[in-house]
């Protein structure tokens, strides 16, 4: 897994992420508010359950019982009100849905003797569907451990994941990806052929397939986050959606033994700790911040204890992952008073460690950074220069971008122009692309540059 897509202080601030968990529906909510809102939070609690039931084969027929039920969840709550348990209402309906397109489908009878059974153990609509329920977390797990399955590709997981778990319209995620409707309803359609083709289970693994398995799960849950905080391309640099249902995903992780691990710990206090500075990454007209100029009293005091926490729960055994080295950096960032006080040697020690555990251009390019705070531009133009494979980033915007940081901080504005230009040329979000047109701008009118 590659170190985040940000370089931490220089061109570009450290990212966040956004709230944690699942939130309650407001107190005066109306019906239309109270489908999304479920539809949102209890997407993956639904499809669990009935994929469960009704097999893998049919995820695309759990979807569309999960979309009848939400519709007649708004109009019948429209008409004489929101039941009690709104939770429950939803599941009993999904159920009997579900148990008429069995019958209907006339698929094997064993499967509708199981819905029938699983109907008649449902606790009624006045009890609580609480989604803490462990058969409800174990059914959310499957799910997530069927999504990122190793036979499928992993942009293909994150699509699905956000379907099938997070409740994301075929339109937001082509949205999210700047891809059309056409185009991502495509993919998961091979994507769920392909988990047919395979005979992948409904199950949670164990024992040495956990593990590994494991290891591809936070992989995909890191890979979203990266893409809501940092978008590939489009005029927003956050989605905040996007982290929102990682550290979402991560947190229901972490609370099953299947997932309670250190490894897992420390994903959840990376991104939890990196979401405490959403507030300040932007200004007010949606310019992009770098570190140094943000606002330390917008970061979110809560969410860094509650990453900390995490980061405490993540030294428990002798494990030390990539995950574990980045959530320490992004600590000290959360931790240090103010700019000045970041402690950059021991940053830089974390990215020592982190180049020989996962070698790769990006991360020497984060140690550049660095080297360049603790010892000076012109070091930090040095290591770049002795970057293995430095051709690899060429074509990476923040390479020049930088490269032109540095040169900037030697007074070279010519040599700083031009690396802003060039890293111009090769941004495409908006937020970035608008703050290096200024670093041109501003370098460009300096002395001495033509």
């Amino acid at each position: 897994m590659p170190a985040p897509k940000d370089i931490p202080a220089i061109a570009l601030p450290l990212p966040r992420a956004g709230a944690a968990t699942e939130n309650p529906p407001p107190p005066a909510a109306k019906p239309a508010q109270l489908v999304e809102h479920f539809f949102r939070h209890e997407t993956g609690r639904l499809h669990g359950a009935l994929i469960r039931l009704l097999g893998v084969n049919h995820m695309s027929l759990a979807e569309d019982i999960a979309q009848e039920a939400m519709m007649k969840a708004l109009h019948t709550w429209s008409m004489g009100g929101v039941p009690a348990n709104p939770s429950a209402w939803i599941t009993r309906v999904a159920m009997n849905l579900a148990k008429d397109a069995l019958r209907h489908k006339r698929m094997s009878g064993e499967k509708t003797d199981a819905i029938v059974t699983f109907l008649d153990q449902t606790r009624s609509p006045a009890e609580d569907t609480s989604s803490d329920a462990p058969e409800i977390r174990d059914d959310t797990l499957r799910l997530l451990f069927v999504c990122c399955h190793p036979s499928i590709a992993a942009d293909a997981q994150v699509v699905l994941a956000l379907k099938v778990l997070c409740g994301f319209s075929t339109g937001e995620i082509a949205r999210a990806f700047l891809s059309s409707d056409a185009a991502i309803e495509k993919q998961l359609t091979r994507t769920k052929q392909r988990i047919a083709d395979a005979g992948i289970g409904f199950d949670i693994p164990a024992g040495a397939e956990l593990a590994a398995r494991l290891d591809g799960v936070l992989a995909t849950i890191y890979l979203l986050f990266n893409e809501g905080y940092k978008a590939s391309a489009g005029d927003r640099l956050l989605r905040e959606d996007l982290c929102h249902e990682a550290i979402r995903l991560t947190t229901l992780l972490v609370a099953h033994p299947a997932g309670d691990t250190p490894r897992s710990h420390a994903l959840l206090a990376l991104m939890l700790l990196t979401a405490a500075r959403f507030p300040s990454r932007l200004d007010e007209h949606g310019d992009l911040l770098r570190l140094d100029d943000q606002d330390r009293a917008k970061w979110d005091a809560p969410l860094i204890g509650r990453g900390l926490f995490e980061l405490v729960a993540a030294a428990q055994g002798t494990e030390i992952s990539e995950y574990h080295l980045q959530a320490g950096i992004a600590a000290i960032h959360c931790t240090a008073p103010d700019y000045a006080s970041t402690d950059w040697a021991r940053i830089l020690s974390h990215y020592d460690e982190l180049l020989r555990m996962k070698p790769s251009p990006i991360v020497a390019l984060n140690r550049a950074v660095a080297v360049a705070h603790l010892h000076g531009p012109r070091a930090g133009l040095d290591a770049i220069a002795a970057i293995e494979q430095r051709d690899r980033l060429e074509n990476l915007y923040l390479l020049h971008a930088v490269v032109g940081e540095l040169h900037w901080r030697l007074k070279d504005h010519r040599a700083a122009a031009a690396s802003f230009r060039r890293a111009l040329q090769l941004a495409h979000v908006g937020p970035e692309q608008q703050y290096l047109a200024r670093m041109v701008e501003r370098a460009s009118e300096s002395p001495g540059v033509n």
